[in-house]
């Protein structure tokens, strides 16, 4: 497990974390408690509940940079094994094929590669969440009323990629030993995003075996 656990988080890897909180912050208390629960070892589907007394749009956010900065991680583990060659095609098996459409390069949706999806996605991501209209860090300033819709869309496109990690390369994370960090952090994301609703549930088909 140690192993499987430096090899995820290595940070010498291309996708790393891009997005902390700031300490002191009524963001970082929460994503403190956040983390805390989930070290715990309590239920999954309990840790995603919304704590009592706060803020709803607060907790999401705390949640949607934790999943991108997590997710960028796993994927950047194994992207070594996700090339032009081997995935000239950003999908989920014979059945699923995602386009990138981002309104400013890629303005209809565009057949990609799966390397390259990621990296658009990733960049998208981090763009957004760095976004200060968007996801407000000082203390007073209000979400914008469209906030929710934009967690939407990360977190459906962020499904995406364990669609794609699970469907294509999960040998390759069962040779690394990092099954058990894989399908945990896969839970706590369709936990969060069940409990929530954020995600259409046409979305979660590819996966919904597990």
């Amino acid at each position: 497990m140690a192993l499987c656990l430096k090899q995820v988080f290595n940070k010498d890897k291309t996708f790393r974390p891009r997005k902390k909180f700031e300490p002191g912050t009524q963001r970082f208390e929460l994503y403190k408690k956040a983390q805390a629960s989930l070290k715990s070892g309590l239920d999954l589907k309990a840790v995603v509940q919304l704590p009592p007394g706060e803020s709803i749009n607060d907790w999401i956010a705390v949640h949607v940079v934790d999943f991108f900065n997590r997710i960028n991680l796993i994927y950047g583990t194994m992207s070594e094994y996700c090339t032009e060659r081997s995935c000239p095609i950003m999908s989920g098996g014979l059945k699923y094929e995602y386009r990138w459409q981002d309104d400013s390069k890629y303005k209809k949706p565009t057949k990609l590669s799966a390397p390259q999806y990621m990296c658009m996605l990733m960049d998208w991501i981090e763009m957004l969440i760095n976004n200060e209209d968007i996801f407000p860090t000082r203390i007073g300033v209000p979400f914008p009323k469209q906030f929710q819709q934009v967690c939407t869309k990360i977190l459906t496109r962020l499904f995406r990629v364990f669609v794609h990690v699970y469907i294509h390369h999960f040998d390759s994370i069962i040779n690394m030993g990092a099954e058990a960090h894989v399908n945990t952090c896969y839970k706590h994301f369709y936990y969060f995003i069940r409990e929530f609703s954020l995600v259409d549930h046409r979305e979660l088909e590819p996966l919904v075996r597990m």
